[in-house]
């Protein structure tokens, strides 16, 4: 995307009519895809809980008390085990996920790159959401096989402070940097319903259009209420909400995988059908997101079947670069 976009222009998109919005970002999405593939993705709490940031939508935050306890890093081969069944599943992306704050030097990271190795060899994009890395750190993860790294911005810079004190915005664009610097892809997106404004949602939209390198994947999140968090009392965004934000992201990012993330289990066939329309071209499948519910794989099954919608081949961007 042009870095010398401004967000006025993405707030002209993100306000146009809806029916007009799905439209232009149903034509830019088969432009640059194929409507009827969907990536099916399944993301992996390999540790959980214990987590000392204050993010006020997570359940996995020490501080605060929601009955997620705290678990030790899992074993490289339950790991492994866990991303064959996916795969078996119809999963062409894996994603692991680690309540930290930060990637530490140590035993820990080192059995991660060998989990990165191992879903490497199975011959599914391996991502990863470790909190904030180093350049070096994010290296050593490419050197393993990693295919993508996901580091939300979460929402916009100004709205930030009001969810998050225990790291900043920069620290976030930061790790993006680095992860992109190494050759590896970056998945950055956010979550709407905390309390922002449509504003943030459109702040957070031109921070990510106007990187100087588009993320590859960007979900988008609907805030899933977990009680014992300080947006326990938070309402459902509307559908409506996340199509707005969806196609806007499809418009501001044609190659960018969309995801239609955290949320879904609230929404019905038909809904996550409009989402589809609107540009979005990748789902997590399974019981959990990390802590929090999702569809079953009955149920995504029948929506493909219904919608006559296929599992997109993993690695299809850098084969369709490779032609």
């Amino acid at each position: 995307m042009n870095p010398t976009l401004s967000k006025d222009a993405v707030r002209e998109i993100y306000e146009s009519p809806i029916l007009e919005l799905i439209y232009r970002a149903a034509t830019v999405h088969r432009q640059h895809h194929d409507p009827q593939e969907v990536q099916v993705c399944t993301l992996l709490s390999v540790k959980t809980g214990g987590c000392p940031e204050d993010c006020a939508y997570c359940p996995q935050a020490a501080r605060y008390h929601t009955g997620v306890q705290a678990h030790k890093l899992m074993e490289v081969d339950e790991v492994l085990s866990a991303a064959q069944r996916a795969k078996d599943a119809g999963s062409t992306r894996f994603c692991m996920g680690a309540a930290w704050r930060e990637v530490r030097d140590n035993r820990d990271f080192d059995k991660v790159l060998e989990m990165v190795k191992g879903v490497n060899q199975l011959d599914m994009e391996v991502c990863c959401t470790l909190g904030m890395l180093s350049e070096t750190q994010a290296q050593k993860l490419k050197e393993a096989g990693l295919y993508a790294y996901n580091h939300n911005l979460d929402t916009s810079e100004e709205f930030y402070g009001d969810i998050i004190s225990t790291r900043t915005y920069d620290d976030r664009l930061q790790t993006i940097n680095h992860v992109q610097k190494v050759g590896i892809s970056a998945c950055s997106g956010g979550i709407i319903g905390m309390g922002e404004s449509h504003d943030d949602r459109i702040g957070m939209l031109h921070t990510l259009a106007s990187l100087p390198e588009a993320p590859e994947s960007v979900p988008v999140n609907a805030l899933v209420a977990v009680e014992g968090t300080p947006l326990e009392h938070q309402k459902r965004v509307s559908v409506w909400d996340m199509i707005r934000m969806i196609a806007t992201a499809r418009i501001l990012m044609p190659k960018a995988m969309v995801r239609l993330s955290a949320g879904r289990v609230d929404m019905t066939m038909e809904e996550q059908a409009l989402c589809f329309m609107a540009g979005a071209n990748s789902i997590f499948a399974g019981e959990k997101l990390l802590t929090t519910p999702n569809p079953d794989v009955d149920a995504d099954q029948e929506m493909f079947q219904t919608l006559n919608i296929r599992p997109r081949p993993a690695f299809k961007a850098q084969k369709l670069e490779a032609v």
